[in-house]
């Protein structure tokens, strides 16, 4: 196992501070202000199809009316962040901010994702950026055509890339490049599990399990007082199925690979693409975060594909309570000092 090696500047507490307030702080100290645990009798899990993945609930508590009626209220405000954010659905805000290039009046949470999104493509210099959008449009149709992008192709879709291009302002957010599009994949999906959680805390519930495709926050513990027990999956088919499993509460976790949506069939090529050249980063096959909110291990876990290992180790060590493993495509393994599994 190798630990960190690089010269990321550490991040401040209050610049970190930032970071995890402008993903709302969901998952962030559930411990902070809590009474004795009471103890857990009942335990309903649900699950549904949103985001294109399944959401999985899981929640622990000494009522089952309350506890079904906090995981209705759950699946509500998820699925109301969905309606916002998705670029895949046409009447969200971000699709409208996409189509226009202007949004008016954009909602505090939508303005919240773009603010932690600034946030982290500054601290990871670039590596993390939403507006990679045209170029994720440009493979998908080369897949499509079963072709590859030309290098001409690539350098016109990198002239609309660069965060720095998009103006916000109160309530109004502006694309300044005609054909920017933004993507809230490797941030958003974060983002509502965050909110997901808070909305189960605001019903007085700390013992619980909200994940959405692999990206999750637990809190507190499972029934009969056991950790929860996450696993790492191996990013190749036919090897074992979970490399680590880590004991968690009270944490975000979140995983990115080559192997979720590749765009090649020797994964190569693939959904994460390095903001800054336009291609598909070399390193890395998988990388897990965990951080305070799911929305920052989200982002961290992206941008850890793009940087490869020892950037990104020395990235998290800049970071307080981040703490990551990475898989190489030669399936070496790297991890922070502080992951343990």
């Amino acid at each position: 196992m190798k630990q960190h090696t690089g010269t990321f500047p550490r991040i401040d507490r209050r610049g970190f501070l930032q970071i995890v307030a402008a993903a709302g702080a969901a998952g962030a100290l559930w411990h902070v202000g809590l009474g004795p645990r009471k103890p857990s009798t009942h335990t309903v899990r649900r699950s549904r199809t949103m985001m294109g993945t399944q959401i999985n609930l899981i929640v622990h508590g000494p009522d089952q009316d309350r506890c079904e009626d906090a995981v209705d209220s759950t699946f509500a405000r998820m699925d109301e962040l969905v309606g916002r954010l998705s670029r895949h659905n046409p009447g969200s805000e971000v699709s409208e901010l996409n189509s226009l290039g202007v949004l008016t009046h954009a909602s505090r949470d939508l303005r919240q994702v773009l603010l932690l999104a600034d946030h982290l493509s500054i601290a990871t210099e670039g590596a993390f950026d939403i507006t990679v959008l045209p170029l994720l449009e440009l493979y998908a149709r080369a897949k499509a055509d079963n072709t590859m992008p030309s290098r001409e192709s690539i350098a016109a879709a990198l002239e609309l890339v660069g965060h720095r291009k998009i103006a916000v302002n109160n309530e109004s957010i502006t694309l300044r490049r005609k054909g920017m599009a933004i993507t809230l994949d490797g941030i958003g999906k974060g983002y509502i599990v965050d909110q997901g959680a808070a909305t189960l805390r605001s019903h007085g519930f700390t013992n619980v399990y909200v994940e959405a495709g692999g990206d999750l926050m637990v809190s507190g513990t499972k029934s009969g007082d056991r950790p929860w027990r996450i696993g790492v999956t191996h990013p190749r088919p036919g090897k074992v199925r979970n490399l680590v499993a880590i004991s968690i509460s009270d944490r975000a976790v979140a995983t990115s690979g080559d192997y979720m949506q590749p765009f090649t069939a020797d994964l190569r090529h693939h959904h994460i693409i390095d903001p800054r050249t336009g291609i598909s980063p070399p390193e890395l096959a998988s990388a897990t975060v965990s951080a305070p909110t799911v929305a920052l291990a989200d982002g961290l876990a992206t941008a850890a594909m793009v940087l490869g290992p020892e950037k990104s180790l020395a990235l998290l060590a800049s970071m307080p309570d981040c703490e990551g493993f990475f898989i190489g495509k030669d399936l070496r393994q790297y991890r922070t000092q502080g992951f343990h599994g």
